[in-house]
């Protein structure tokens, strides 16, 4: 009849596509929940928990914020997909889409500024990395994640090994105590595939080898023919033999050179 409002009486959207974006939606929720319980796991075994002034404490990035502020997205965005689903709770169901909607946008535009700024980008990308490596032994998370980082792109420092002289146990100053001093973590060592036991100190004393053999290059005459091995400039490897390990000076276009063992 006229003037009157007409009312649904069944659901408004199909009841396969209500209960696949509810599965999926739990799916991700617990999924948020695991990265929420590992990051406060981790800041419980560090201590952080009990004295939380210490977050600011680490002169490094902390790789723990990570998985909390990951684990938070995803909690809340699965709670208002679950529920908005199940319930059809448009209030929760429209969130949904504006948060996914705005973290696309937020995406876009990053990547649209990092290729107007590169430079910039770049730039910054050093200042953090090189301030990591300075806090390298501050916190084992941090260690490992610039460890999986260095075995994995296979690179030393942001451009070359020497960056490893802004941390206080691998600087080369006669007043450095370490049985580090002068040298590299192990995750800058190309792994001996004949070796079962990983070589943790293949990195000592490495960059003391490295200046006597740049002080050998300079005077090319007194080069034993053994010293110099496989210089191929086309494929910008340069091979350099010192007594035990061979050493590859690996060049990246976007990280620099990096000093690998063969």
């Amino acid at each position: 009849m006229p003037g009157k409002a007409l009312h649904f009486q069944g659901p408004q959207v199909s009841c396969c596509s209500k209960y696949l974006l509810f599965a999926s939606n739990v799916l991700f929720w617990l999924l948020g929940a695991a990265f929420l319980a590992i990051g406060l796991w981790a800041w419980a075994e560090k201590g952080v928990l009990s004295n939380l002034s210490s977050i600011t404490d680490l002169g490094g990035f902390d790789p723990v914020w990570l998985f909390l502020v990951v684990g938070v997205v995803m909690f809340v965005l699965g709670f208002a997909g679950c529920i908005g689903a199940l319930r059809e709770n448009t209030f929760l169901l429209k969130f949904f889409s504006v948060f996914l909607g705005l973290i696309f946008f937020l995406e876009l535009t990053a990547g649209i500024l990092a290729f107007i700024f590169k430079d910039w980008i770049k730039d910054q990308l050093n200042f953090f990395i090189n301030n990591n490596v300075k806090a390298y032994r501050d916190d084992i998370d941090l260690q490992n994640l610039i460890d999986f980082a260095q075995e994995y792109w296979s690179c030393c420092g942001a451009h070359g090994p020497n960056d490893w002289n802004l941390n206080i146990y691998f600087n080369c100053t006669d007043s450095n105590p370490s049985r580090e001093r002068c040298g590299v973590p192990f995750s800058c060592c190309v792994k001996d595939p004949a070796e079962d036991v990983l070589n943790t100190q293949c990195g000592y004393d490495v960059r003391l080898k490295l200046v006597r053999v740049r002080s050998w290059s300079s005077r090319a005459s007194s080069i034993p023919k053994d010293v110099l091995v496989n210089l191929r400039n086309g494929s910008r490897t340069i091979s350099l033999w010192w007594p035990g390990p061979l050493w590859v000076l690996h060049c990246s276009r976007s990280l620099g050179s990096a000093w690998r063992k063969i």
